[in-house]
């Protein structure tokens, strides 16, 4: 059997190292592309698209408007993880807000009956490190995961194709199990 080949796109992260390894360790192989160097469309060659979190902030809609248009035109599953979760976010006319900052393992409840938490409890503990919060859903998506931090913790597309978690998934145990849930969505 063919391993799946997931594109990360590298918003900046400083855990894109981390990133891909967990994916790689699941069984995916990985190739990474700058936010600005994305191709216009997937060749066939992908089987998911990952999008790390950023430096650039979310609501700069020029920089990834490319970013957005593959997403957009992809037929494969989409996750978007802090800051890449934002901006999918941002450019379907969700708002982000200031918040305190946060850094280190904060707990969020998560609804079990979505396919990207099959392989966690209820309650998880997932890792944050940032000031930025979404704080509702915009139109097309729904809120799947909720944390005393974030309002939305995690959404989902109403097609279910796109995904998106304010936590680092990188990072944790709990983390890890997600983004096998999200590996079983491609294979």
């Amino acid at each position: 059997m063919t391993q799946p080949r997931v594109l990360v796109v590298d918003n900046g992260t400083l855990s894109l190292p981390q990133l891909c390894r967990r994916l790689e360790q699941l069984g995916s192989l990985t190739e990474t592309v700058k936010a600005a160097s994305v191709p216009t469309r997937l060749t066939g060659r992908h089987q998911a698209i990952v999008l790390s979190g950023t430096k650039v902030r979310a609501w700069d809609q020029a920089y990834y408007r490319p970013l957005i248009d593959l997403v957009t035109h992809a037929a494969v599953p989409v996750l978007g993880i802090c800051g890449g979760m934002q901006l999918l976010a941002v450019a379907a006319g969700g708002r982000l807000a200031e918040g305190p900052q946060r850094v280190g393992g904060h707990e969020a409840q998560v609804d079990t009956a979505e396919p990207l938490f099959s392989h966690v409890k209820p309650t998880v503990t997932v890792f944050h490190r940032h000031t930025l919060y979404l704080q509702q859903a915009p139109p097309g998506y729904r809120v799947i995961g909720r944390s005393a931090q974030a309002p939305v913790e995690f959404l989902r597309s109403d097609d279910g194709r796109v995904l998106g978690a304010q936590a680092h998934l990188e990072f944790r145990k709990d983390g890890l199990e997600i983004l096998r849930g999200f590996t079983d969505l491609y294979r």
